[in-house]
């Protein structure tokens, strides 16, 4: 599909950052090179004490929007606070550290265009590599496999959120997040699995950086596991029955 179509629908990319000079300048000129006039790159940095904030700065796309600082010192925070300040109907959620190949973002415009008015998640592959942009001959979708059905994903969730873009009616149902779920990919994930639609894309479209300071591969203990999967379970009930009930007595 022609550039000048796609671009016809305009893109908020969610960039969550926190002490992420080493990558971010790279991560951010392969994200630029992509938008078009009317997309947005938003980014919220949740209390970096390195030059990361700086280094932000030296990029004066208009694209590009810094909402104010705030300090979390958790991922999932920070990605709600980012995702709430997003303006268009298509979001993309992005790490501070991976590398976007150039057909990245036409390829989420063809895939949710259509979509972009229904509750609605998208995930694409990613090729892995080290902290030297090295590849590791392995892809996203070996090491998670793509699975659908809440109760798998309850179980073990295979969404990685710097793989994901959503509509805004996911973002709707999804916010706020509540308290006591592990991670955002896998609220988001979740919710489109039980109300809505996921297209899984088989295509390489960025690279996802793996080092020590990855959230998404620290190990977990058991028990904390078992406790996530409770609170994912009751909290993604409590969420379909909530929006129910409200749409049963707006009438739609």
């Amino acid at each position: 599909m022609a550039p000048q179509l796609l671009d016809k629908v305009p893109v908020s990319i969610c960039l969550a950052t926190h002490n992420g000079e080493r990558f971010i300048a790279e991560q951010l000129q392969s994200v630029l090179e992509q938008l078009g006039a009317g997309d947005e790159i938003v980014v919220s940095d949740d209390g970096s004490s390195d030059g990361t904030l700086d280094l932000l700065r030296q990029f004066s796309m208009p694209q590009l929007r810094v909402i104010p600082p705030r300090r979390f010192f958790d991922p999932k925070a920070n990605f709600e606070y980012v995702l709430a300040a997003a303006k268009h109907d298509i979001i993309v959620l992005c790490d501070q550290d991976d590398i976007w190949l150039p057909q990245k973002l036409d390829r989420i415009r063809e895939v949710m265009r259509d979509r972009r008015n229904s509750i609605a998640a998208m995930m694409s592959d990613a090729g892995l590599v080290d902290e030297a942009g090295e590849s590791l001959r392995e892809r996203l979708f070996e090491r998670f496999p793509p699975r659908r059905g809440v109760w798998r994903n309850i179980y073990r969730n295979c969404y990685t959120g710097c793989a994901m873009a959503i509509t805004r009616p996911l973002l709707e149902l999804a916010l706020p997040f509540p308290k006591g779920i592990p991670m955002h990919d896998s609220w988001l994930g979740l919710l489109a699995e039980a109300a809505g639609d996921v297209v899984f894309v088989d295509e390489i479209t960025f690279l996802h950086r793996r080092h020590t300071a990855n959230a998404s591969y620290r190990r977990r203990n058991p028990a904390q596991q078992i406790s996530w999967r409770a609170s994912l379970a009751w909290h993604l009930w409590r969420r379909l029955v909530t929006i129910g009930m409200r749409n049963q007595k707006e009438g739609r």
